[in-house]
């Protein structure tokens, strides 16, 4: 047998579902959501067009100032964050960021974030044709002020609704950002899935709450915030191969606490097409540029060719 070796790995994915739709990256590796703002301050230390794509912070339609602080407390296993969606808002940051990230031809990967079904179909209205942008990832682990505030993403009804207003309007392939705090995780993706969505992300921070021991007050600001890092890894190893079992065909990019090349593949084993990267981006930023490069020669060492060939195969 031929030795495989890192110049003969393809890292190429494909992120969409709808073959006259594709979302076809040159390697597995993006940002998540939230953690690495809309790139400007990672391009600092290395080229983000080397990644596969920059999932930005997610944005809506008027600016927000987000949650009082603490914003973030630091946990055994991760990190509890509470921001509430600051940003910009949505024409302030085509005028910015967006600008900046298609004048530097990163491959932008805009995430949404509304109140109501309608905000979700304004942002994607807003972003249609847009150049840079090759995909929206629709966060709909958000609270429906026209739903008594449930979270879209925990109704079928709702995911469904939200997609569909996204669908209609966006020019580019539409991923759903869902929640693991669900009872049936993959209903939610097959909602999402049948309203039109090209691929899933999986999975957003778990729902959690610190107290301060001495005073008996929440160490966050908003109360309560999102769980992220290596803690909740084996929820979203989980939660990535109900989906894809069920759900074999449609692309999910994966996410949750990983840092290492061991993280990534064993997310892709479970289910995942790529990978998203996120807290470990803090403590490291170079973190999801180590993967791209470590990745070949990982899995040259082990006789593949592609990391394709391993996703969704997991032996049960």
């Amino acid at each position: 047998m031929a030795t495989v070796t890192a110049t003969d790995v393809d890292l190429s994915v494909n992120l969409s579902a709808d073959p006259g739709r594709p979302l076809r990256l040159p390697n597995p590796i993006t940002t998540a959501s939230g953690c690495f703002a809309s790139g400007r301050e990672i391009d600092r230390f290395f080229d983000i067009t080397e990644l596969g794509a920059v999932v930005v912070k997610s944005v809506t339609p008027e600016p927000r100032l987000g949650l009082p602080t603490p914003r973030m407390v630091e946990t055994s296993a991760g990190m509890l964050n509470a921001i509430g969606l600051q940003n910009p808002g949505i024409d302030a940051w085509i005028a910015d960021d967006l600008a900046w990230l298609a004048q530097r031809g990163v491959r932008t990967v805009a995430s949404i974030a509304g109140k109501t079904v309608s905000e979700y179909r304004t942002l994607a209205e807003r972003l249609r044709g847009r150049p840079g942008i090759v995909a929206i990832e629709a966060n709909i682990s958000c609270p429906n002020v026209e739903d008594r505030n449930t979270i879209f993403a925990c109704r079928e009804e709702t995911t469904a609704e939200a997609i569909t207003q996204v669908v209609r309007a966006s020019s580019v392939p539409v991923l759903a950002k869902l929640t693991p705090d669900v009872t049936d995780i993959g209903a939610i993706a097959e909602a999402a899935r049948d309203a039109g969505a090209n691929g899933v992300s999986l999975i957003n921070t778990l729902s959690g709450m610190a107290i301060d021991v001495e005073t008996g007050r929440p160490r966050l600001g908003g109360v309560t915030g999102g769980l992220s890092g290596p803690a909740i890894k084996p929820v979203a190893v989980r939660a990535i191969y109900q989906v894809h079992q069920r759900l074999p065909e449609l692309p999910i990019l994966g996410m949750g606490g990983v840092r290492t090349v061991e993280d990534v593949v064993e997310l892709v084993l479970a289910g995942a097409s790529a990978v998203a990267v996120g807290t470990a981006t803090f403590g490291n930023p170079f973190a999801p540029l180590e993967l791209v490069e470590a990745l070949p020669d990982w899995l040259a060492a082990r006789g593949h060719t592609s990391i394709a060939e391993l996703r969704g195969a997991v032996v049960t």
